[in-house]
């Protein structure tokens, strides 16, 4: 059983803090927000489809519509969240999927659709809290990145790019607000246990069976299928997000799995030519 909130040292709470998640319909968001809810957290659980919600709303979780690439929804959320709390007091910016296939193959509105939904969306989300959260002198902004922001796995230039970049905006936002009380911080999670690998293979455009990239293509999903089996779990993300949130003086990056501890350390010492080729090797892509 999860201890209950208890606030930073220096900051007063009234009443039991307030988080805001993004797409918790299933994974990650959804296991964060039955967290935060079971911690004490006044929890409003949002998704484009609130349908999808009624087991939180079950737990006790206040349900909102919430489309990350829609103004007038973002918008009314945040308003929704405020007028009851004053402020958002932890925005958590989980809503994100991911765009696989080659470049070559990849429409250019697909990659414009990524954006939209993993960088646009978060940083409109984070601009709309922000003003309050400075008002109250108090606030944490918790991004989903991913070990794709850190090493871009074969295929994902759309994804890699999308967390890649949220990398030099948590970076920023940190500096930026953390004189105002706003801590930032960035989950860099290894492969989850989620129905993630479906949207994948969803979203991969399509192509003949003798196209240039067919083989590569089916190899690198069948790869990212194997390591979603075998992946960590959305309660195992949930509950760093959930620590990071209490703690008085949060890391800027939680490492969650082997993948982010281990890739990078990898990529760096192999050098470009090796990583290639021992990426090529672990897709058969040769």
């Amino acid at each position: 059983m999860n201890r209950k909130y208890e606030p930073p040292k220096g900051v007063t709470v009234a009443s039991a803090p307030d988080a805001l998640v993004t797409g918790c319909s299933s994974g990650i968001g959804k296991a964060t927000a039955f967290a935060l809810a079971e911690a004490g957290f006044t929890t409003w659980a949002t998704a484009r489809r609130p349908e999808t919600l009624a087991d939180l709303a079950a737990a006790g979780c206040r349900v909102l519509p919430l489309d990350v690439t829609d103004e007038h929804s973002r918008a009314a959320a945040v308003a929704t969240v405020e007028a009851e709390h004053g402020h958002v007091s932890v925005l958590v910016n989980n809503a994100g999927y991911s765009q696989p296939g080659a470049i070559e193959e990849t429409p250019l509105e697909a990659y414009r659709a990524q954006f939209e939904v993993n960088v646009f969306g978060l940083v409109r989300m984070c601009q709309l809290v922000l003003p309050a959260m400075r008002a109250a002198g108090e606030g944490t902004i918790v991004n989903l990145g991913s070990g794709a922001g850190l090493v871009a796995p074969p295929l994902s230039s759309a994804y890699s790019m999308s967390k890649y970049s949220l990398e030099a905006l948590s970076d920023s936002l940190r500096f930026e607000t953390r004189r105002f009380g706003v801590r930032t911080v960035l989950i860099q999670a290894s492969a989850v246990k989620t129905s993630f690998t479906d949207t994948l293979e969803r979203l991969t455009p399509e192509q003949s069976p003798d196209g240039p990239y067919a083989k590569v293509t089916a190899n690198v999903l069948g790869f990212a299928r194997r390591e979603g089996e075998r992946g960590i779990s959305p309660e195992r993300v949930a509950q760093v997000v959930l620590r990071a949130v209490r703690s008085p003086h949060p890391h800027p990056r939680y490492k969650i799995g082997s993948q982010t501890r281990v890739a990078l350390v990898a990529r760096r010492a192999l050098g470009d030519r090796a990583w290639d080729a021992t990426m090529a090797r672990l897709v058969r892509a040769v």
